[in-house]
């Protein structure tokens, strides 16, 4: 059946997946996309009009043809049951216009229009127009009310990963048994539970004689919310369980008897309890909780992940940049311009001088170059800047703007390139480096910007809604909170954390602050982990905070020295004493 179809659209590229309409957004130019459904087709009527367009035209690298199947596609998931033709334009990876129906005039004036405007901005006649992108998906419920997850709810099941097991760094291995086994991890979500929320979201277990002991475990610390679906092997078999499972209970009356229902109730229980068995297999079940039932897992979707569409039509994606140190010392706040205006967010950024080892695995494809031996002594000469970009599609068009490896290979149609821009007369190599494949790209970002963590606490005296800003401020900044837990400390645990000054004249009644009430105590996860947090705290004395650092948490929330709203650790060390000690690390690995 494929066959036929590549046979019959001669001039559009066939798309039938998700990884194959990410790379299509990559294109540079105008995409012309025929979205359609597989059970009726592309729409034959305007293939005539393309040709014509493709042939008249004559612009194959800035004009491409597409057909769509949306059924296979998360992006077109809210075009899937429509007959109605419908066509998009994408102008170099933005959806900026949709034409329903088999509107021919319209779709060639459209056509025209756009190749005629990117002939122009080539040509340097006309800057670039900043188009809005269309939504591609219709996310109100029929009132109007906020999003619709009641197709979500059949397709998604909920894992949550509970406090302890979070606390004792079970949360990666569970991660990676469920991603061994097929199962894709489509989102997640770290959140500390209230008990309003644990009564409303684990309401079926309300009336279990242990509740009370599962609310207050629930309620002690952070848990990880993940939305699971099932691998691509098994959707067919499951949708299959799902569609016959519907039509016999339509078939079904009230007048029969249990036995004859009971061959729908275990094809359903099959689809629902299928990820609840492989947990009890793999002997993890007792750290997690799951949630299958379509109208529960709505309600998860509906709170946690209210945006989960618009998650999975946008790939982001991170890549390591480099900044040779020529470039860096004479041009880098152009470049740093123009990673701005591309639309790259700079999560990370410092500046090194390259090891010789690190130099040759970066300078790896100019091995064989003459000027090699001149290349890694270049790259260890002085400091370079690396960087950690994030942006849709990130790692592909971050290459695209660097161009070619060499100066040499520069070509008319890539001197806008980047290293066309910023080639210099030493080395004819292209002075940015960028990762070429998203697993190399997390190796490189971990290597040059390794991970690190801290003890960070909230004190008693914050209130509930200082405490949810300040957590907001974390998550703002960069801070990954990986472990999380509300508790009084005593004494000892006091003892343990401010171990230099437990003789000083202020520490009983530093002791006597952090014993009225609960600390919130978090272990935060980020490159220089202990510096940024420190930064983001302030001076200890709220007062001087005011004055040197007025944006600080300490500033903006500390009453006095002893109660200064935050506190962490002064170094690594400490830090891995202290969160070793509140996060007891002594629980054993899973089978």
């Amino acid at each position: 059946m494929a066959g036929k179809k590549r046979g019959e659209i001669q001039l559009q590229t066939v798309i039938n997946t998700q990884s194959q309409w990410d790379e299509m957004l990559l294109n540079k130019g105008l995409t012309v996309i025929d979205v359609y459904q597989a059970w009726c087709g592309p729409c034959k009527a305007m293939q005539p009009l393309f040709r014509k367009l493709k042939n008249e035209l004559n612009e194959d690298d800035i004009l491409h043809f597409v057909v769509a199947e949306a059924d296979n596609i998360v992006t077109l998931q809210s075009f899937k049951e429509k007959c109605e033709p419908l066509f998009l334009f994408s102008l170099n990876g933005k959806i900026i216009a949709k034409v329903q129906g088999a509107n021919a005039p319209l779709v060639n004036r459209k056509v025209i229009s756009l190749i005629n405007e990117e002939r122009k901005i080539l040509d340097g006649e006309l800057a670039r127009p900043q188009y809005s992108e269309v939504p591609l998906s219709d996310t109100l419920r029929k009132d109007g009310r906020g999003p619709n997850y009641e197709n979500l709810g059949e397709i998604y099941s909920i894992v949550v990963i509970k406090p302890d097991a979070v606390n004792s760094r079970k949360t990666p291995q569970i991660k990676k048994k469920l991603i061994s086994a097929g199962y894709v991890i489509e989102a997640e979500e770290k959140k500390m539970f209230t008990e309003e929320e644990v009564k409303n979201f684990f309401s079926q277990m309300a009336e279990e004689p242990d509740f009370e002991e599962f609310l207050s475990l629930m309620t002690s610390g952070l848990s990880y919310i993940l939305v699971i679906s099932v691998g691509a092997e098994d959707k067919d078999f499951l949708e299959e369980i799902t569609s016959q499972a519907t039509i016999e209970a339509k078939e079904s009356s009230d007048s029969q008897n249990e036995s004859e229902a009971q061959p729908i109730a275990e094809m359903i229980k099959q689809k629902r309890d299928s990820l609840q068995e492989y947990l009890e297999r793999q002997h993890i079940s007792q750290f997690c909780e799951t949630e299958n039932i379509p109208g529960n897992v709505t309600k998860f979707l509906d709170t946690f992940f209210p945006n989960l569409r618009e998650m999975q039509a946008i790939k982001l994606q991170r890549t390591l940049a480099l900044l040779k140190p020529d470039l860096l010392h004479e041009r880098k706040n152009d470049v740093l311009t123009i990673i701005n205006n591309e639309g790259f967010k700079i999560l990370m950024q410092r500046e090194l001088v390259l090891s010789e080892e690190e130099a040759k695995a970066l300078c790896e494809e100019y091995e064989n170059e003459d000027y090699y031996e001149k290349l890694i002594p270049y790259m260890t000469s002085g400091p370079s800047l690396a960087l950690v970009l994030l942006r849709e599609n990130g790692l592909e068009y971050w290459k695209q703007l660097l161009g070619p490896k060499s100066v040499d290979d520069v070509s008319e149609y890539v001197l806008e390139s980047l290293c066309a821009q910023f080639a210099t007369e030493e080395l004819p190599i292209n002075q940015l480096y960028g990762s070429n494949f998203p697993d190399t790209a997390e190796r490189e970002i971990e290597h040059f910007f390794p991970l690190t963590s801290t003890l960070a606490i909230i004190k008693p005296h914050v209130s509930h809604e200082q405490r949810e800003e300040i957590l907001k401020l974390i998550k703002e900044s960069g801070f990954d909170i990986t472990m999380m837990k509300q508790m009084i400390l005593s004494k000892e645990d006091t003892d343990e954390i401010y171990f230099t000054v437990t003789e000083k004249d202020f520490y009983a009644d530093l002791v006597k602050a952090f014993t009225e009430g609960p600390s919130l105590i978090m272990v935060l996860t980020k490159w220089n982990a202990v510096l940024e947090w420190r930064l983001l705290m302030g001076p200890v004395d709220p007062e001087e905070a005011k004055l040197l650092s007025p944006d600080s948490l300490r500033a903006r929330y500390g009453i006095s020295i002893l109660k200064n709203a935050v506190h962490g650790s002064s170094n690594d060390f400490d830090a891995t004493v202290c969160i070793d000690k509140l996060f007891e690390m002594d629980s054993p690995e899973i089978a």
